[in-house]
């Protein structure tokens, strides 16, 4: 189905060149009483490639349509470094590039159910909940006496993501992560 590109909104994904590209960035620009442009930033889903395209209003571009499948992650291949994700349902397994997730791993452990989203029976990326619970691995020491303080220190969790945590928070810490910012939220429960 096509649509026209001053339709297109971020986030959508579309058939450009022949390929599946996710759009990161729309811009619509209208200089002086020329004619109105459209600037498209997208990801190419199949080799993780960026690009920049200019496109006229009345251009069409086909979107594609999309299915979602509870999978879970099983390991990283360190020989391809691809990600391997197996579907809960018909147990097959689907590799997805790190260039389509780099920014999404760290917030997945291994064993753990994630929506894997789907294209012609292609992966094509992760979506994750609003937030994660994650166990702190290390920590730096927090600096004696200051806690009047509202003080951050730098952590790494379970899965390798850094982030600022209070100077309370110890290695061995459950916390709550948005997945959005990457930001401590809180201690969380077992």
């Amino acid at each position: 189905m096509g649509i026209k590109v001053v339709d297109v909104r971020k986030g959508m994904v579309v058939i450009y060149n022949g390929e599946l590209h996710l759009v990161l960035e729309f811009e619509h620009h209208t200089p002086g009483n020329l004619r109105a442009v459209n600037q498209l930033k997208m990801r190419n889903l199949k080799s993780g490639a960026s690009v920049q395209q200019r496109m006229s209003s009345g251009e069409i571009l086909e979107q594609a349509f999309l299915d979602q499948r509870k999978c879970q992650y099983l390991y990283r291949d360190q020989g391809t470094g691809h990600y391997v994700f197996m579907d809960l349902e018909t147990f097959d397994q689907h590799e997805l590039i790190e260039a389509l997730i780099a920014d999404k791993i760290h917030f997945v452990k291994e064993n753990q159910e994630v929506v894997v989203t789907f294209h012609d029976g292609l992966a094509l990326g992760l979506e994750l909940p609003s937030s994660v619970v994650l166990t702190i691995k290390e920590a730096e020491g927090a600096a004696r006496g200051n806690t009047v303080n509202n003080t951050f220190k730098n952590a790494v969790t379970e899965t390798g993501l850094t982030l600022k945590v209070p100077s309370f928070i110890e290695a061995g810490e459950l916390v709550k992560v948005s997945t959005e910012t990457g930001e401590f939220q809180g201690r969380a429960k077992a």
